[in-house]
């Protein structure tokens, strides 16, 4: 096996390690209350890391026995992966730039609202059909539950220092400017201003109610959504950087391997 070969080998091996990561964060992704219920993106990720994995298995196979038209069918299509990547994370970044959260005053965890966040976000979780069956997925999946097994918050003092996740804090409690009394962290009694807004009316304490029917409530998901998908674009940013670095690499030698090839026919043919 040539040296052109050797390299182009090695570089696929890289390659096929940074297939892990991808499909790493395809089932992270997809293994969190918020996605399994949002069904947004959480198998696309694990695909596109199996078909990174595959055909560095295909490079590598080609650059070990020197089989010229599999390495050729491998960086066209590592190339097309590669873009697809490169799309992925450009509209994660793009939907996911708006934060949506507000700070509330004497409170560790933030509310959020929808016209915080991208329309295309907006416009999935506002449709009717698709929150419905979101809704039921939530009530659940026991996301507001787990805040009040163990009793672990004694005191309202000691709730509004907890630092909830997004999803916790629009569906699991009614918006703050409402102004119930804390009762336990899913029940909460007395509001003091209801018309301020209209998730004020849709709190309930039946606990398989709650907010999931509060505009705070589809803010709050697209709010750990947001989370999620930025910390996942990280492994995925990694892996984008040294494909394209390998696949550049990998062209010059597969260039230099035919170069060499063409040399030893020519060498033969001439002795």
């Amino acid at each position: 096996m040539s040296l052109s070969n050797n390299i182009t080998a090695i570089l696929n091996f890289i390659s096929l390690l940074c297939s892990v990561p991808i499909i790493g964060a395809g089932i992270w992704l997809a293994s969190k209350p918020d996605n399994q219920c949002l069904q947004l993106a959480r198998w696309p990720l694990v695909i596109l890391g199996f078909l990174i994995l595959l055909v560095s298995l295909a490079g590598f196979v080609g650059a070990f026995w020197n089989r010229q038209c599999l390495l050729a069918i491998y960086l066209f299509a590592m190339a097309t992966l590669i873009v697809i990547l490169i799309i992925f994370l450009i509209f994660a970044f793009v939907v996911t730039r708006s934060d949506g959260s507000v700070e509330v005053p004497g409170r560790a965890y933030k509310e959020y609202y929808l016209s915080g966040f991208s329309g295309w976000l907006r416009h999935y979780v506002g449709d009717v059909s698709n929150w419905g069956r979101i809704r039921v997925c939530l009530s659940e999946s026991g996301v507001c539950e787990k805040l009040s097994r163990g009793q672990r918050y004694l005191s309202a003092d000691q709730y509004f220092q907890t630092h909830l996740s997004p999803l916790q804090s629009g569906c699991c409690k009614p918006p703050t400017v409402c102004g119930f009394g804390y009762v336990s962290p899913t029940v909460w009694v007395n509001p003091s201003n209801v018309a301020s807004d209209p998730d004020c009316i849709a709190w309930s304490n039946d606990q398989s109610l709650l907010c999931y029917n509060c505009q705070s409530c589809k803010a709050g998901m697209l709010g750990n959504l947001r989370q999620e998908w930025r910390k996942a674009n990280i492994a995925l940013i990694i892996a984008a950087v040294v494909l394209i670095w390998v696949y550049v690499i990998g062209c010059s030698a597969f260039k230099n391997a035919q170069t060499e090839d063409l040399f030893r026919r020519y060498k033969q043919g001439y002795t």
